[in-house]
């Protein structure tokens, strides 16, 4: 992939599938073609998963590919046949993925570990058979319940890089030459600003210990506000759980090394307070370079106490094995990430609630809606005697009548519920 092109956050739409309806049929044998009911319940619709994915490195992949629909559930068969199940979507992302409704902002999941699967939207249910309908006094009805509909969603993906150790500093002070020196990672390296435009993850080794360390793209001042790279990739590191400060000690660029150190804290703190309050080393690095050895000394002579100070040269690796096993001792006593939790479990489900709402409108008619009137929608044939009688039923048992009535519905006036009007009698 060309350098530039890391993608961290994208919008794509999902969808459920559709429940099948439900076969109206009847059973027929030759000289008698109405032998009755037979229609089977249509197939439930499938659903739609997340699934953690280790070899991903970010959602590039979904600039070509930003819709997911799960297959609907196939209709109901004669000779009380099932319809078949649609196929669930199974949407791979890299770890650290975070997954938003884009309506709300309200927080689904977040994909942590390599090989979790999330459901995040449910399939719709099959319609019944017009052989679930039969009772005692109904021999033969002729009508099935159609499948229930569900919406589709869009959703916002936002990848936050999982790491122990997040790498900070301004541009050019070294960052992905140290990366390339204590891991196996091969960063793009070159002697201009923002070079690295994603951040570079390596696994850094020490004897029977590793941990992964995460080169951030150079900050610049107001990267809190969205100058530069700043603001799109400072939330990478929130997820570490340490920070290593890297410092271009030698000041060969005619920056000093203290007002440096001092306005990326500055723009840390403004992002985030809990990332301000992370623990913090601080690597000065290129003390090969002339005027040096003078900077450091300032710099430990104000930062000496508060600051674990390891000073290096990344080029040729020296001080970094030391900077190595203070890393490790920092983490050994640091509790593990833990994955961010949504104040409770979220999925996008059909609208499958019984409750209900009347109004009246300018010209008089009592107006019914809510998740029973999309169940009766579903449910009632309108041409046909018995599912007129059946909708009739319902009303009466959830209490609509009732309410009518309550509201001042009179005998004769007119009430509407989703496609039907009648007159009403109390």
């Amino acid at each position: 992939m060309a350098n530039g092109e890391f993608t961290d956050k994208v919008k794509i739409l999902i969808k459920a599938g559709d429940g099948g309806d439900g076969m109206n049929s009847f059973k027929a044998y030759k000289g008698k073609p109405a032998c009755g009911p037979d229609g089977g319940d249509g197939g439930r619709g499938g659903d739609v998963y997340f699934v953690g994915d280790k070899d991903m490195n970010d959602l590039f992949s979904f600039r070509f590919q930003s819709r997911f629909l799960a297959e609907n559930g196939e209709r109901g068969g004669t000779n009380q046949c099932f319809g078949k199940g649609g196929k669930s979507v199974y949407i791979r992302v890299p770890l650290g993925t975070i997954v938003r409704d884009a309506e709300t902002g309200r927080l689904i999941t977040d994909v942590f570990s390599d090989g979790e699967t999330v459901l995040v939207a449910r399939g719709g249910n099959g319609g019944k058979g017009n052989v679930r309908f039969t009772t005692a006094r109904r021999h033969a009805p002729n009508f099935a319940q159609k499948g229930e509909k569900v919406k589709e969603h869009y959703v916002i993906l936002e990848m936050k890089v999982i790491a122990d150790v997040g790498f900070v500093g301004f541009p050019n002070v070294g960052k992905s030459t140290l990366l390339s020196k204590i891991s196996a990672a091969k960063p793009k390296i070159a002697n201009y600003h923002f070079t690295t435009l994603s951040p570079n993850l390596g696994v850094v080794r020490y004897y029977d210990k590793s941990f992964v360390a995460a080169d951030i793209p150079g900050l610049i001042e107001g990267a809190a506000q969205g100058a530069g790279l700043g603001h799109d990739f400072l939330r990478h590191i929130e997820r570490t759980h340490m920070l290593c400060h890297v410092v271009d000690i030698s000041g060969c660029e005619g920056r000093d090394p203290i007002e440096d150190f001092q306005k990326i804290n500055a723009e840390l703190k403004e992002y985030s307070e809990v990332l301000a309050g992370l623990p913090q080393v601080v690597v000065c690095n290129k003390c090969d370079v002339f005027g040096a050895e003078e900077n450091l000394k300032a710099f430990k002579k104000k930062y000496g106490r508060k600051y674990k100070i390891y000073p290096i040269t990344a080029i040729t690796g020296e001080g970094t094995r030391e900077l190595i096993e203070g890393l490790i001792s920092v983490l050994d006593e640091l509790p593990p990430v833990e994955p961010i939790r949504p104040d409770e479990a979220f999925e996008y489900t059909s609208d499958d609630n019984l409750s209900f709402e009347i109004e009246r409108d300018e010209d008089g008619v009592y107006v019914v809606y809510g998740g029973l009137v999309d169940m009766l929608c579903r449910n009632v044939v309108l041409n046909n005697p018995d599912s007129m009688q059946y909708f009739q039923k319902v009303l009466r048992l959830r209490g609509v009548i009732k309410e009518l009535s309550r509201m001042g519905c009179k005998e004769g006036d007119t009430v509407s519920i989703g496609e039907v009007e009648f007159d009403f009698i109390p």
